[in-house]
């Protein structure tokens, strides 16, 4: 579906002085420097996966992302994605992906919705059966009824953005880029564009790269995670394989029948306490959550029990200061 190998991409930035002299001077003699945002990057992504292509401000993901799509030309490397190489058959290339980034929009501000999907029908020349076909479902499953006569600039973000979504979708992709897809959206909204994201990757196999600092949209939707830092690819597995290596501890709160005096457990470090409830972490490699359990009921009259894995966050912290950006 997806091979990229070796990319690199190095862009001129002009280098910008302080005071009116230096201002002056570089009207006549510009000074530039290289960046380079993206250094050999090569991975491979089969049909009908969901892929997290995470990273901090200037990683590289945007650049990525927009070799991927034809924008961007790199300076060294091969892309091909569906048999296509995006920046030399662009025209036929467009036709099967769809992109949806979340600070740009694709529908025109001052019409009704509909009329921007009836002008994407006409660009992309999709039958009409199709098209309605697929109008009927986005709007079904991504709740459009109401927004279809809707001025695009009346809508809220929420409501926007679930019509970005169902733009890129009209001509059938087989592979959507979803550039921070959620990004502004209230927790309604955010879970209707995750469900949605789930469902057309299950019933039609779309294939999916999200870019996002989002993590619980990673951690609802990728199967596997890309990390880029400073124009590098640093990690490529799945998010299991993330928490068998920095998530082993768990957190346990337990509240129970008041008592004044902290209970110490064998295997478990004591985070918080009070006369009713208590927090312990859990390390999995030095006990069982099953066995600190138990000796926490021998020494408490136990009223609940919860216990949370490490949050995403805190396991891809771990992964950036590891690899130092």
């Amino acid at each position: 579906m997806i091979t990229v190998d070796g990319l690199c991409k190095t862009f001129q930035v002009p280098v910008r002085q302080a005071g009116l002299g230096q201002s002056v001077k570089s009207l006549f003699k510009r000074e530039h420097r290289e960046i380079q945002a993206l250094k050999d990057i090569s991975f491979t992504i089969p049909a009908g996966e969901i892929v997290g292509y995470i990273g901090p401000n200037g990683a590289g993901k945007s650049t990525t992302i927009k070799v991927m799509s034809g924008i961007l030309v790199p300076d060294k490397g091969q892309c091909s994605i569906m048999g296509y190489v995006p920046w030399k058959d662009r025209v036929r290339y467009v036709k099967h992906i769809g992109v949806v980034f979340g600070q740009r929009s694709q529908l025109w501000w001052d019409v009704p919705v509909i009329d921007s999907f009836e002008l994407l029908q006409e660009i992309y020349k999709i039958p009409l059966p199709e098209y309605r076909s697929n109008l009927r479902l986005l709007t079904e499953i991504l709740e459009l009824g109401d927004l279809l006569s809707s001025p695009v600039r009346q809508l809220s973000l929420g409501q926007r953005m679930r019509c970005e979504i169902a733009a890129s979708l009209l001509h059938s992709p087989q592979l959507l880029f979803l550039d921070e897809p959620t990004i502004g959206l209230d927790a309604v909204s955010k879970l209707a564009v995750r469900q949605f994201i789930k469902t057309i990757n299950k019933e039609k196999g779309l294939t999916v790269i999200l870019t996002t600092h989002d993590m619980n949209d990673i951690e609802a939707l990728a199967d596997r995670l890309l990390l880029i830092g400073k124009g590098s690819l640093l990690y490529d597995g799945s998010l299991a394989d993330l928490r068998s290596r920095f998530g082993m501890s768990k957190t346990i709160t337990v509240d129970f029948r008041e008592q004044s005096e902290p209970a110490a457990v064998e295997g478990a470090s004591l985070l918080s306490w009070s006369p009713g409830r208590a927090v312990y972490a859990v390390h999995a490699e030095e006990a069982l959550i099953s066995d600190v359990i138990s000796r926490l009921s021998s020494r408490l009259e136990l009223l609940d029990v919860a216990i949370e894995a490490q949050p995403v966050e805190e396991m891809i912290i771990k992964l950036y200061k590891e690899y130092q950006i």
